[in-house]
């Protein structure tokens, strides 16, 4: 498969990333030489540094053999362009990221008329994984499957758990009255993602990720050691676009949301489009303001303002005054894995949500959905099982499944059902699948 990649940011590198783990033909084009040079000293694709604007320098990389255009850079208005002129030269498949949600969401225009046949906003993305979270409280992590039939949630242990010092095979037998299955477990203080096998140890304060249907959810936070909490009162910090975004979808579910925006004239136009909501003018930084508008009376406190520092450090203001929930929007990637670390639930990386659903247009097979947890370097993966696909033709425990993946369960008939050894996955399913980056191409296989 040829992919062209637009734009070597985040997004782009991480997708290119991913995609390096396979034997793809990849190239990467930007125009600023030190961003190339970056990922040729990380990853193993082709670069090209240039303007792709240029019709001349996509001929000259056969744009008419592409399988799928990527156009990932900042500029909503320059992927635009990219989409449609790969379109015209040939290339199968088109992708672009915008800011303007608004695109996505419109009937009015057919953009793959014009050339575009995917649109990705990060923004929205973002917003709607803030609602995800603040519905599962007490998780920090948290990806659905079919309106929630199937769930992966992640949290820390806390102290009290009955998990701690068991291994996840006398877990298994000893709480047989829940349906469960632990697909991923990082130490605390460790930044090893552990993919576990029956002897594995449940420590303290380990950041563990469980799969399970909707109706045992409740049955997970005792294992947890937590106490479930309803969240009502919410403050956000920042009136970016996901932050009014945030704000319109939580008004839409009947939370209290009281936003605060340091812009005069960004605050006024907020109020007037969300009447639903409290709108407050003042700096977020001020901890006086936020005590005066009763910061330790909220259950919850997002930061989304556009400086990564300014949001953990609000976070971190919010934790001191008791807030149970805490998420902060970050820009920079590497600060993903360190959320429990400082003391915040939930660290947001839109760009890093944006490359995984882009990602999923890239997979083989029938995958339906793509996710990618937070706190780890890893993918769940949701795919449709074909009749005579190599994963339907044993029980689990005999599947050669690589030691960096784990089946999460399927859903059959509108029913999630637990992976255990003995179960036969069988076409027609959805089979949950949850890897390493690097096992990805390898899991592929068996639903081809």
């Amino acid at each position: 498969m040829k992919i062209i990649i637009v734009g070597a940011g985040d997004v782009g590198f991480h997708l290119a990333k991913l995609l390096s783990f396979e034997s793809q033909d990849i190239y990467l084009i930007d125009m600023n030489a030190e961003k190339l040079e970056y990922v040729s000293n990380h990853i193993d694709v082709i670069t090209l540094k240039g303007d792709a604007t240029s019709v001349k320098l996509l001929k000259s990389i056969n744009i008419d053999k592409a399988d799928i255009f990527l156009a990932v850079t900042e500029s909503q208005n320059t992927n635009f362009t990219l989409a449609v002129i790969a379109k015209k030269l040939g290339a199968k498949k088109t992708i672009a990221r915008i800011s303007n949600h608004e695109f996505s969401q419109t009937t009015d225009i057919d953009f793959a008329e014009i050339g575009i046949d995917v649109m990705i906003s990060p923004g929205e993305l973002a917003a709607d994984e803030i609602r995800m979270l603040i519905n599962q409280s007490a998780f920090n992590d948290t990806i659905e499957f079919e309106n929630g039939t199937l769930n992966i949630l992640g949290s820390t242990l806390e102290y009290n758990s009955p998990l701690i010092n068991l291994t996840v095979q006398e877990a298994r037998e000893k709480f047989n009255n829940i349906d469960f299955i632990t697909i991923a477990i990082k130490p605390e203080n460790s930044g090893e993602t552990i993919i576990p096998r029956g002897n594995t140890v449940y420590g303290a304060n380990d950041q563990i990720y469980f799969s399970t249907p909707k109706d045992h959810i409740k049955k997970l936070y005792k294992l947890m050691g937590k106490t479930p909490f309803g969240v009502k009162d919410i403050m956000i910090l920042g009136a970016s676009k996901i932050g009014v975004k945030a704000a319109r979808n939580l008004c839409d579910s009947k939370f209290n949301i009281k936003l605060i925006e340091i812009n005069k004239e960004r605050a006024k136009d907020v109020a007037e489009k969300l009447p639903g909501a409290l709108i407050i003018k003042g700096d977020g930084r001020n901890v006086e303001l936020l005590e005066e508008e009763n910061i330790s009376q909220m259950d919850a406190f997002i930061a989304v303002t556009g400086n990564s520092e300014t949001n953990i450090m609000s976070c971190l203001v919010a934790k001191s005054k008791g807030v149970k929930k805490t998420i902060a929007l970050v820009e920079n990637m590497d600060y993903i894995n360190i959320s429990q670390t400082i003391g915040i639930d939930t660290l947001i990386n839109k760009k890093l949500l944006a490359a995984s659903v882009i990602f999923k247009h890239v997979r083989k097979g029938e995958v339906l959905k793509l996710a990618n947890l937070h706190n780890v370097d890893a993918e769940v993966l949701e795919f449709r099982v074909k009749e005579n696909s190599p994963v339907t033709k044993k029980i689990i425990r005999d599947i050669k499944l690589t030691k960096k993946a784990v089946f999460a369960g399927v859903i059959r008939d509108g029913i999630a059902m637990m992976t255990f050894g003995n179960f036969q996955i069988l076409a027609g399913d959805k089979a949950v699948v949850f890897c390493l980056p690097e096992a990805i191409h390898t899991v592929e296989k068996l639903f081809n």
